[in-house]
């Protein structure tokens, strides 16, 4: 039994309902301490209010940017050692809604008091119910509405003629350029839709072609205005933009594109400087670009999403690209997914409906689906989603639609059908794992033994064992030792772990620009002659540099779900948690699974995929909804 008089995960200053929520690891006890200070700056003694106030703060912890009053009693509570609640949390001394609401309403931490202006909470009421915000996010949702509806009053002007040529240059069926094809091409419409909006937002999944499509608009833009275009390219992570940059510059030449255009992460795009609480661009000094283009926007939270609206020139065109149907930033927000979802505002340009009219018409086929009536209406809110799969296709993306759809039935029976591209295991049938654990290595090691670099990397993304945690018997660093254990058993040689070795699979855990190394970039130790390199895939050109430089790294025999986004392998073996965990989202599986490109292996239980499939990430925010006061 913890003894909470010691326990640093309790708030010793918590009393009653907090101490209790507190106590079971409803709430932390850093929770409790955020919601005291703030009750006593403000004068507020009432302990639903403090309670409210607590849960807000774990709301904004756990990835919302507000808490819903309508879902309150939604938290999760410690775990014993089996993997069962602590206690039901309804069962924890909750107060009456109405109760909360009403103490919220009068409370001086909302509508102020005799202690001065803070307002440290905003109430806000919406069509969906009300929301209860932490102030700082409530202004910085209220700067994103903001910037985002000053940004659709205008339509930019164009020359019609021009504008269908270079689109019509850009976009041809491959197989008969001369013939119009009878699918839409909805590649097509998301580079017109580019053009002719301030803002455009551009869904969709791996293989759906964005990179490619992001390539065209600038194409697209640069031959309507010209070369001496001001181009900002940019994604939340140095990996990120390191391979938005590849895929860019991979197509320069065919496309007539600038040369030479450099991708950054948001931080340097808007000027991080060391020591200092602001960006070097901001609101009162905008960005220097004409066009700034987001990828993997979906990794991107609400406070660096203001912050980069906050720092854009009225005419600048902004194009978001990600896939909202992947997890969100670590951070508080999932802007790129409210964006997508919210009510639709804004009317289509008839200059827009006129050059994609027969896109917007055609009536589908099995390669690409028709657009539906709300999908055209979105067009006016700058939205459009990419559908067309050329990455994966058969039962891997059966798959990820049925766990996109929540449809656990449909999931089981995809994993059970026997198909090539997907197996489904128990958590101790691990034969077919160990095999392809193994030959990926003994195929890595052969070739970085020979010093053949662009063999050792190829097979190293033949295969990747992913985990949704990092500790615990589910999590990376046990499957990270299981399977060093199993490649040094038929080696017939321990791997060192503290050495460097030909084969040895690197993660970089930091960011060094100078050595255009990134956080989440993945490569091989090789030998060259006598001397060992590291070897990272960077386009057509490997990347090489001495293992001493590199600025933080560990071995990699397995990686988090997390680090695998904006990644691709041949097949992925995913190790799912106890149906309990609270990391075992739906948002986590369709990652996990489109980040395969031939087969998919969950290794798991029926209860755990039923239970991830079911449970959907929803972070609470109010970008998606009209607010009322």
């Amino acid at each position: 039994m913890i003894d909470s008089t010691t326990d640093v995960r309790i708030a010793q200053r918590g009393k009653g309902a907090l101490r209790e929520f507190n106590e079971v690891g409803a709430l932390s006890a850093a929770d409790v301490h955020v919601a005291l200070r703030l009750a006593t700056l403000g004068g507020e003694d009432d302990p639903d209010v403090h309670l409210a106030t607590a849960l807000a703060v774990r709301a904004v912890r756990s990835g919302s940017v507000c808490l819903d009053l309508t879902r309150i009693r939604e938290v999760t509570v410690e775990e014993d050692e089996d993997g069962h609640p602590v206690v039901d949390p309804a069962e924890l001394p909750w107060p009456r809604d109405e109760d909360v609401l009403a103490a919220l309403r009068r409370s001086p931490l909302v509508v102020g008091g005799d202690r001065g202006p803070l307002r440290p909470l905003r109430l806000v009421d919406t069509d969906e119910g009300p929301l209860l915000y932490l102030d700082r996010y409530f202004r910085q949702e209220q700067t994103i509405r903001r910037v985002l509806a000053e940004r659709t009053g205008g339509f930019p002007e164009l020359d019609e003629q021009q504008l269908v040529a270079a689109l019509d240059r850009l976009f041809r069926d491959p197989d008969d350029p001369g013939r119009p094809s009878s699918a839409p091409d909805r590649q097509r419409v998301a580079a017109a839709l580019a053009a002719t909006r301030p803002t455009t937002v551009i869904a969709g999944g791996p293989g759906t072609g964005k990179t490619h499509t992001v390539a065209r608009i600038l194409a697209l833009l640069t031959s309507l205005y010209g070369h001496d275009l001001r181009i900002g390219l940019a994604a939340p992570t140095g990996k990120a933009a390191a391979r938005l940059q590849e895929s860019v510059r991979e197509q320069e030449t065919t496309l007539g594109l600038p040369a030479n255009l450099v991708a950054m992460t948001l931080h340097r795009m808007l000027g991080w400087q060391r020591g200092r609480t602001r960006f070097r661009y901001h609101s009162g000094n905008h960005l220097p670009y004409d066009v700034i283009v987001v990828d993997e926007t979906s990794m991107v939270s609400l406070t660096m999403m203001c912050r980069l609206l906050e720092a854009l020139r009225p005419d600048t065109r902004l194009v978001l690209v990600g896939d909202p149907d992947q997890l969100a930033s670590v951070d508080a927000g999932a802007v790129l997914a409210d964006l997508v979802g919210r009510p639709v505002s804004g009317t289509v340009d008839p200059l827009l409906e006129r050059v994609v009219a027969r896109d917007l018409a055609a009536a589908g086929d099995p390669a690409e689906a028709a657009f539906s009536e709300g999908e055209r209406a979105r067009l006016g809110g700058g939205v459009v989603r990419l559908s067309r799969g050329r990455r994966f296709g058969g039962a891997i993306a059966n798959l990820a639609v049925a766990v996109r759809k929540g449809d656990g039935d449909d999931v089981l029976e995809i994993l059970r059908s026997g198909d090539p591209q997907v197996s489904f295991v128990g958590p101790h049938d691990l034969g077919a794992l160990r095999e392809d654990v193994v030959r990926s290595a003994e195929e890595v090691t052969k070739a970085a033994e020979a010093g053949d670099v662009e063999t050792a990397l190829e097979r190293f993304e033949a295969h990747r064992l992913l985990c949704a945690h990092r500790d615990g018997p589910a999590g990376v660093q046990w499957w990270a030792r299981q399977a060093a254990e199993w490649i040094g058993e038929t080696a017939g040689r321990r791997l060192d772990p503290e050495g460097w070795y030909p084969g040895q699979p690197l993660l970089v855990t930091a960011n060094d620009h100078d050595m255009q190394i990134y956080n989440g970039d993945t490569g091989v130790v090789v030998r060259r002659g006598d001397e060992l390199v590291a070897a990272f895939a960077r386009g057509e050109t490997p990347f090489e540099l001495r293992p001493s430089q590199l600025p933080a790294v560990s071995t990699v025999y397995a990686m988090t779900i997390h680090r695998s986004q904006g990644s691709q392998y041949g097949t992925v073996s995913v190790v799912l948690p106890d149906a309990g965990s609270a990391l075992l989202t739906r948002e986590l599986l369709y990652t996990a699974i489109t980040r395969a490109r031939s087969h998919v292996r969950i290794i798991g239980t029926e209860d755990a995929v039923r239970s991830g499939v079911a449970r959907q990430v929803l972070r609470a925010s109010g970008l998606r909804r009209n607010i009322r006061s």
